[in-house]
């Protein structure tokens, strides 16, 4: 046996190593993620029902309600903001790029008290009416939960650091119903490779989360709207058009995230409880405002894109949602609260795409027979505008793909992610959590 082949069989079993043991280790770490995951969902459920129907009741005739309703976001937010800045700081924001440090051993992993902070505080500020996703969440209290098990199963520290990696994807997994995605988002944005480990470890934990958050939460996708048909080749153009435009505003809206974070702290520096509780306060006043007069903008937003994706609302009633929803995403973000970007970036695709499909359709009546209904440019537009602010196309597709049940559309979705990549790459703008990264980094 040559010296080249006794090196590959070496290679071979190293990564057989332990892969059994490693294989139910991610298997654990995904149920008991998609059951915190699960809860966590319940829980921000429960706070928009009782957020909406407190605005109700104000709306009713209450004297001074808009106050009441006011200082309940403000108070919300702030109390959100103080539990991170008083017990776990890193728990600030969507927690996606601290995992990416950990992972790249630029920081150690975050203690568990992370878990509940991250839990409560997310329920506080995004059931306040902060245009947060639970995406964020559920991801890092997913590496949480994996570095903690992985410990306790005595595994060493490279594959402490692959469970962290699944343990995120898990939680991306369920909170978006969407096991596959959760897996790619491990390899394509987490640890951007691809090997064995990791692999096994990312579909172990995706597994076993989807497996309770199917059996907790169901096993419907996120989103329901009618089979789309296969769009005609014809639309290609058309689907590179929305694909570049996505690519421009996703350009946009990442600069407009770092643009508002640091005027944030530049007008109150989060380097202490006070300030970092007074900002949050400040951001719930204009959320709780937001709460009062326009209701249906304030949250995650699933519900607008829901709405988006079956065409409802006017051109000009979805246009102007799209440019308040536009600025009370950063706006939210810049809080320092825990909650993530993803759900209020797919909510913006969705829209985009739908004003997208209602002006072709309008204006060239003919391409209705090629492309189907808006619903198509939705879909498009929700894949596309990840890809845009992320730069994960294969997450991106697979997402959306998964949480609307589109897969006649996965040729269209291709399409526009390339010129979505493309447009803000060409503007040298980086991916988000690259830039939030290096940002971090800088404030330590």
């Amino acid at each position: 046996m040559s010296d080249n082949e006794v090196t590959e069989v070496n290679i071979e079993n190293d990564e057989r190593a332990g892969l059994v043991p490693l294989a139910a280790a991610s298997i654990v770490v995904g149920a008991v993620t998609g059951t915190t995951g699960v809860l966590f969902r319940f829980a921000l459920e429960r706070a928009d029902i009782w957020r909406n129907a407190f605005i109700a009741w104000g709306h009713a005739g209450h004297d001074a309600a808009i106050v009441l309703v006011v200082l309940a976001a403000s108070g919300a937010a702030a109390l959100a903001a103080w539990l991170v800045a008083r017990f776990a700081p890193m728990a600030s924001g969507s927690g996606i790029p601290h995992v990416e440090a950990v992972l790249h051993g630029r920081l150690p992993p975050a203690p568990l008290i992370l878990i509940p902070i991250k839990f409560v505080g997310g329920v506080l500020a995004i059931g306040a009416g902060l245009a947060l996703g639970r995406e964020g969440p559920t991801v890092q209290m997913g590496a949480s939960i994996a570095h903690g098990l992985g410990t306790f199963f005595r595994r060493n520290v490279v594959d402490c650091r692959v469970l962290l990696a699944a343990g995120a994807g898990a939680g991306l997994a369920t909170a978006f119903n969407a096991p596959i995605a959760g897996a790619v988002f491990v390899l394509e944005e987490l640890m951007r490779r691809f090997d064995t480990r990791t692999a096994v470890a990312a579909l172990g934990a995706s597994a076993g989360a989807i497996a309770m958050a199917r059996l907790l939460h169901g096993d419907l996708p996120d989103f329901h709207l009618p089979a789309q048909p296969f769009p005609s080749f014809a639309m290609t153009g058309a689907h590179l058009l929305l694909g570049a435009l996505l690519g421009l505003l996703g350009a946009l809206y990442s600069r407009l995230i770092v643009w508002t974070l640091d005027t944030a702290d530049a007008l109150a520096p989060p380097s202490s409880v006070r300030h970092a509780t007074i900002r949050a306060a400040v951001v719930g006043v204009g959320i709780g405002l937001l709460a009062w007069f326009a209701p249906q903008l304030a949250g995650g937003g699933d519900a607008l894109t829901e709405q988006a994706l079956l065409g409802r609302g006017t051109l000009l009633g979805v246009t102007a949602m799209f440019a308040l929803r536009f600025i009370v995403g950063p706006l939210s973000y810049a809080a320092g609260t825990p909650g993530g970007i993803f759900a209020p970036m797919l909510a913006l695709g969705a829209q985009t795409g739908l004003v997208f499909g209602r002006v072709c359709l309008d204006w060239f009546p003919g391409m209705a027979p090629a492309t189907g209904d808006t619903g198509t440019f939705a879909v498009v537009g929700m894949a596309a505008f990840f890809v845009a602010v992320v730069r994960a196309p294969v997450t991106g597709i697979v997402l959306v793909t998964e949480m609307t049940a589109s897969f006649s559309l996965l040729l269209p979705m291709l399409t526009a992610c390339f010129t979505a990549m493309i447009v803000p790459m060409l503007l040298r703008v980086p991916p988000i959590y690259d830039t939030l990264g290096e940002r971090a980094a800088k404030h330590r």
